[in-house]
Parts: C-alpha cells; sequence; structure tokens
C-alpha cells in the first residue's frame, strides 16, 4: 500500500497557514481515510492514560480536531471537554460529535484566549509531531493548567529526540512537580505504508 499523501503532507508542513490550508481540505474525510485506515491509537492512549491518572474536569483538548480524543474521553467517563483547534474545518467536524462544551480556534504556538489556569486538565493527540507543534509550546500547556493539574500529550517519538523535548521540559522544571513518558504504537497492527511502525511517546505532566 502506497502512503496516504494527507500524512505525508502533514508531516511536511511549516507553519500555521500550511496547516489551516491542508486541513481544510483533510476535514471530511480524516476520520475515515486516515484514522480508520491506519487504525490511529493516539486518541485512544491518551483518554485512557488521563482517565487513569487524573480524570479531572474541566478539560482542555489541545489540537482537537475532528473530536477523535473528546469521543474518547466521554466513553471513558470525562465530560466538560474544550476543544481547541487552527483549523475551523476540523472543528466543523468536532462539532458533529457533540462531546465538547465548547469549540474555538486557536493556535498553540501564540497564547491562547482564556485566563491562566483554567484547566484541571489537559489532553491532546496528533498536535506535537513533526511539521506541527514543538516543544516550545510547553509553556503555554503549563500556563493553561491550574495548579496540580495533569496534563497527558501525545508526542512522535522521533519529533520527540529531534527538537529537544526533554531540555524545555527541564527549563521548566519550576513549574512542573513531576512528569514521565511511556512508549506506544502510534497505529495498529493493520496499518500499512512507510509510518505503519511510528513510535509515539504519552508525555504525563503534573503542574507544581
Amino acid at each position: 500500500m502506497n502512503d496516504d499523501p494527507d500524512l505525508e503532507a502533514a508531516y511536511g508542513l511549516e507553519g500555521p497557514e500550511g496547516s489551516k490550508k491542508l486541513y481544510a481540505q483533510w476535514a471530511q474525510s480524516y476520520d475515515s481515510s486516515f484514522a480508520a485506515d491506519m487504525q490511529y491509537r493516539a486518541p485512544n492512549a491518551v483518554a485512557q492514560c488521563y482517565t487513569r491518572i487524573s480524570g479531572a474536569s474541566p478539560v482542555l483538548d489541545l489540537g482537537a480536531g475532528t473530536g477523535l480524543l473528546g469521543a474518547e474521553l466521554m466513553r471513558l467517563g470525562v465530560s466538560a471537554v474544550d476543544g481547541t483547534d487552527i483549523s475551523p474545518e476540523m472543528l466543523a467536524q468536532a462539532k458533529k460529535k457533540g462531546v465538547y462544551q465548547r469549540l474555538f480556534e486557536g493556535d498553540l504556538t501564540q497564547q491562547l484566549d482564556f485566563e491562566t489556569g483554567a484547566y484541571a486538565g489537559i489532553v491532546s493527540s496528533g498536535t506535537f509531531t513533526h511539521g506541527h507543534v514543538g516543544p516550545e509550546a510547553l509553556s503555554e500547556v503549563l500556563r493553561c493548567m491550574a495548579r496540580g493539574a495533569w496534563a497527558v500529550l501525545s508526542v512522535n517519538a522521533a519529533h520527540w529526540e529531534a527538537l529537544g523535548f526533554e531540555t524545555v521540559l527541564e527549563r521548566e522544571a519550576m513549574q512542573i512537580a513531576e512528569w514521565h513518558k511511556d512508549d506506544f504504537a502510534l497505529y495498529g497492527k493493520g496499518a500499512q505504508g512507510s509510518h505503519a511502525k511510528d513510535k509515539g511517546w504519552l508525555l504525563q505532566m503534573r503542574k507544581a
């Protein structure tokens, strides 16, 4: 099977305008042409991890996309979830799932439009990856979190190494009470193409 051209384009993105253009085109078919075909595991893995270590709400889903992570959280009993994404077209698909209290456009590389410490939990799947958001956004993630809140973020493993996530975590150490990471397979056994065996980290951090 050939590589998904949309996935290849996503891994090669540069800057927010490229993201907006790609996801405007991909939004309607994302769940079927990518998530289902590749057996995309990140939304379930993040939701399972978050409910295990915290489960507190309200929760903010960063890079909510079409709402796959929000749907998993609802299935596991986590209510009061908001979602933000850079793509209005992806958010329109997320709205159809009926799992979010609030959806709003936002660029995680900039400051989001709400007060510091607004959320009891932060989750994200598929946003911290090639061509998307790097470790520089962790400071904004921490700003969003109330004291003692947990964040669970999926991070593409190669992206983690290439951009130096651990260096940034060390720099933010005064704000982080603890953090650790667990590895997982981004895609299921039925996935095909050059990215089928890609790995990810589940970054878990608690705000001091």
